[in-house]
């Protein structure tokens, strides 16, 4: 006799943001859904939330997209001076949200991206504390890649110092100063 299968646990993942069609992309920025989001860390744990807010300060008005880019630097540059994993991923983003002439807090974005290619608080306290570095979630390694990420964009600079809006030319001018163009 024959008894009825008994129900075994699924491996199939359920904390992937999905819809019945597929995973959930975003149409505003294009290869935000090539990054595994949900392998990475942010300041909350699992970065998973991160393209939603990305999604929200380019399509949102302007109190939902300011927002959205306060949660996100808590997320990707606490305090405005602690990176994490998944502040790397998200800089290429930032750029493209900078120089979109229709995203309401550009300026905030850009200060942001100053925030993030000043960041050197793992490496100056790895610089006193070696053994930081022999961590397995390496932060200094984090940040440094956060920088590089910044560094790698800047040729958008130049186009947003030839913008109209003073507060745009004044915070790129500013970021341009940091990274030393």
């Amino acid at each position: 006799m024959r008894t009825a299968p008994t129900p075994q646990p699924s491996s199939r993942r359920t904390d992937r943001r999905t819809s019945p069609a597929g995973p959930v992309r975003s149409a505003s920025l294009p290869g935000l859904d090539q990054v595994d989001w949900d392998r990475i860390q942010d300041s909350s744990g699992s970065a998973a939330a991160v393209p939603g807010l990305l999604d929200r300060v380019a399509t949102g008005d302007a109190e939902t997209a300011r927002a959205a880019l306060a949660e996100l630097r808590a997320r990707i540059c606490q305090y405005g001076f602690v990176v994490e994993q998944a502040t790397a991923a998200t800089v290429p983003f930032l750029w493209e949200l900078a120089q979109r002439p229709e995203v309401a807090c550009r300026a905030q974005i850009i200060r942001l991206l100053k925030n993030i290619a000043d960041a050197r608080q793992w490496e100056s306290t790895a610089a006193v504390y070696p053994k930081l570095l022999n961590h397995r979630e390496n932060h200094v390694v984090w940040e440094r890649a956060a920088r590089r990420a910044v560094r790698a964009r800047r040729a958008a600079i130049e186009r947003l110092m030839a913008e109209d809006d003073t507060e745009i030319t004044r915070v790129t001018s500013e970021l341009a100063r940091t990274l030393g163009d």
